[in-house]
C-alpha cells in the first residue's frame, strides 16, 4: 500500500483536530496575515537530548510533505511559531513560552533549545502557527548531577526502512511509555522504490529517486515522519540519535562511498542537513560544510551516562571489502572505525565517569562473531571486527579507568541479539569484561521468524554470543542502581498492522558483575498461552510457529 498526500493530510487533520481545543496559545498577528491554508504540523513533533534544565524541542511546519522539492509544500517565507512547556498533559500550567522562526532555508524545521527547568520531572509541550495546534508531546528533563535517580527506563531502536512493513513496534515503543530512547541508525533508507524487495514482497514504496541530493533526503524524511507510528514513538519521550549508513548511503566510510561516484561530498553534505533539520538535536549538531558533529554524551544523574558514537564519519575504510571476509587488514593497528579523536574522547569520559552504568550507544556488532565453524575465522568487515585494533583499544579503556558497569547498546543487523564482551575472543575461559545488547530493526527485512533460544549455528562456535532471535521489534532496559534488565520486544509481524507485542525474552546484567543472565525465555506460542491466562480462559490453545 502507497502513503498518499491525501492520507497523511487527513492523519495530519485529525491529529491537530485532538488539541485545536485547547486554550493558552494566541494567534500571533503575522500569522493572521498570511495564513497557512492548511495542517502544517503533519510531521508530529519531538524532543531530544535531555539535560537536567532543560531537553531541544523540534518541529517541521509541511502542508505537502511529500512534495518533490523537499520543502514539504510551504510558501517561500519564514513563519513565527509559537510554542509552550507545561506540567500538564492539558497546558493548565505554562511554565515557558516563546516564539521560534521556521524558515525555508532549513526546510521550515525549528529546534529550540530549553534551559531553566527543574530537573527529573515530566512536562509536555506542543506548537501553533496561525489557527494551527500541534499534537502535544512529552519530555523529560535529566535528573539533577550529584543524584541517583531510583530506574530510568529507556528503550532502543533501529532499522525502519519504510517500505519493508509497518511501523507497529514504534506505536507498541510508544505504548510502553518509556523516560528515554535511543536511535542507533537507519531511520531511513535512501533506495528508490523497490530497489530492496522485503521477502514476500514490499507493503508501501519510497516516493521519489534515490536520495542523493538536499531535496531528495528532506522529501524522505518527510516520508517516514508522516507515519503516524513512528510521530507517537517521538511524542513519548525526548530521544539521543546517531546515523548508521542509510541516513547516507549503504556501506559509506568517510568521505568514501559504497561504490564510486561523483560528487558524494556533496551528497554527504546535503544528507547531514537534511538529517540536523529533521531531528531533535543540539545546535553544537548542526552541520558545518561535509561535517557534523554527532558524537557527544548525555548524563542521567549519576545512574547512566551515554556515550553516543558516531562510527561513520572518521572510520576508515572496509578492509577486503564489506562482507564476511579472513581479513589481514582488520587486525591492522593503525586502522580505526572511531577515528583518534573521538576515541580520546571515549577514553577520556570512561576516567572521568562516575555513573553506575556507562553506556555507549553505537551502530554496528561490538563483539566478535564469526560466521565460519573451524579454524577459519570469517567476520564481517562493516562491523567492529573490521576494526579490530580499534575494539581492544576501547575495551583496554574501559577497564583501564575501571568503569563500574560498561554495556554496548547496537543496532544494524536486523535481528535481537545478547553478548559477553572479552578483550580475548579467541580464548573462550577468558573474563567477560561487559555486555552488549543488540536490538531488531523495526521493520528492515520484512516479518522475520521466531526461532527457539540457542538454535542459531553461530552461537556454537561462538559461546559468548548469548541469544539470537529474527522477528522485529525493540529492546526496552529498566536501569536501576541494582542491575539493568533488558526486555527483547517482538512483534509477530510487521506486513500486518497493529500487531500485538511480546517479551520474546529477558535478560539481566548485574552491578559490578560483567555479562548477562537470561530471567526468561517465551516463545510466541507460549506468550499468547500468557495473555490467554491472564485474560481468564480456562484453555490454553498452544500455537505451533513455523520456522
Amino acid at each position: 500500500m502507497q502513503t498518499s498526500r491525501r492520507t497523511v493530510l487527513k492523519a495530519g487533520l485529525a491529529s491537530t483536530a485532538a488539541v485545536a481545543g485547547l486554550s493558552g496559545l494566541a494567534t500571533p498577528s503575522t500569522a493572521a496575515a498570511t495564513p497557512i491554508p492548511r495542517n502544517p504540523f503533519t510531521l508530529g513533533v519531538a524532543s531530544g537530548d535531555p539535560w537536567p534544565d532543560g531537553f531541544v524541542l523540534w518541529t517541521r511546519l509541511a502542508i505537502d510533505p511529500l512534495a518533490e522539492s523537499g520543502l514539504g509544500g510551504m510558501p517561500a517565507r519564514s513563519y513565527a511559531v509559537q510554542w509552550q512547556v507545561a506540567t500538564d498533559e492539558r497546558f493548565h500550567h505554562v511554565v515557558r513560552a516563546g516564539v521560534a522562526a521556521a524558515r525555508p532555508e532549513h526546510a521550515h524545521s525549528i529546534h529550540v533549545t530549553l534551559e531553566g527547568l527543574r530537573p527529573g520531572r515530566e512536562y509536555w509541550y506542543r506548537f501553533r502557527v496561525g489557527n494551527w495546534v500541534s499534537r502535544a508531546g512529552r519530555a523529560l528533563t535529566a535528573p539533577a548531577r550529584g543524584t541517583t535517580p531510583r530506574e530510568l527506563r529507556m528503550s532502543f531502536v533501529s532499522c525502519s526502512q519504510f517500505e519493508h512493513g509497518w511501523f507497529t513496534a514504534y506505536r507498541r515503543l510508544a505504548e510502553d511509555r518509556p523516560e528515554l530512547v535511543l536511535h542507533l541508525g537507519d531511520y531511513q533508507y535512501e533506495y528508490t522504490k523497490n530497489t530492496y524487495v522485503a521477502p514476500g514482497g514490499n507493503v508501501r514504496d519510497h516516493d521519489g529517486p534515490e536520495t542523493t541530493d538536499l531535496a531528495s533526503y528532506r522529501q524522505r524524511h518527510a516520508q517516514y515522519k508522516t507515519d503516524l507510528d513512528l510521530q507517537a514513538a517521538h511524542a513519548v519521550a525526548p530521544w539521543l540519535v546517531v546515523w548508521d549508513d542509510h541516513e547516507v548511503d549503504n556501506n559509506w566510510a568517510d568521505e568514501i562511498p559504497e561504490k564510486p561516484e561523483d560528487g558524494f561530498l556533496e551528497r554527504r553534505a546535503a544528507a547531514f542537513q537534511a538529517y540536523y533539520e529533521n531531528m531533535p538535536l543540539r545546535a553544537s549538531s548542526k552541520p558545518r560544510g561535509i561535517d557534523m558533529q554527532l558524537y557527544r554524551r548525555v548524563k542521567w544523574g549519576e545512574l547512566a551516562t551515554f556515550h553516543m558514537l558516531d562510527t561513520r564519519q572518521y572510520r576508515d575504510d572496509q578492509g577486503c571489502g564489506d562482507g564476511y571476509k579472513d581479513c589481514p587488514e582488520a587486525a591492522d593497528p593503525k586502522r580505526s572505525i572511531t577515528g583518534d579523536r573521538q576515541e580520546k574522547w571515549l577514553i577520556d569520559g570512561f576516567r572521568r565517569s562516575e555513573a553506575r552504568w556507562d553506556v555507549l550507544g553505537q551502530q554496528v556488532f561490538f563483539a566478535q562473531r564469526d560466521n565460519t565453524e573451524g579454524p577459519l575465522k570469517r567476520t564481517s568487515m562493516d562491523a567492529w571486527d573490521g576494526y579490530v585494533a580499534s575494539r581492544e583499544r576501547i575495551t583496554r579503556g574501559w577497564l583501564d579507568a575501571r568503569v563500574r558497569n560498561p554495556v554496548v547498546l547496537t543496532g544494524d543487523v536486523h535481528a535481537h541479539w545478547a553478548s559477553d564482551l572479552k578483550l580475548n575472543y579467541d580464548d573462550p575461559t577468558s573474563r567477560t569484561v561487559g555486555s552488549e545488547l543488540v536490538c531488531s530493526s523495526i521493520t528492515s527485512g520484512g516479518n522475520g521468524a521466531d526461532s527457539a533460544s540457542g538454535s542459531h549455528p553461530w552461537l556454537r562456535w561462538n559461546p559468548h554470543l548469548r541469544f539470537q532471535n529474527n522477528l522485529r521489534g525493540y529492546v526496552n532496559t529498566t536501569i536501576t542502581r541494582e542491575a539493568m534488565v533488558a526486555d527483547f520486544r517482538c512483534v509477530r509481524a510487521v506486513k500486518t498492522k497493529d500487531a500485538e507485542v511480546f517479551t520474546r525474552a529477558q535478560f539481566t546484567i548485574e552491578d559490578r558483575k560483567p555479562g548477562l543472565h537470561q530471567t526468561a525465555d517465551t516463545p510466541p506460542a507460549a506468550a499468547a498461552a500468557l495473555r490467554t491466562l491472564a485474560a481468564g480462559t480456562d484453555t490454553v490453545a498452544w500455537e505451533t510457529e513455523r520456522p
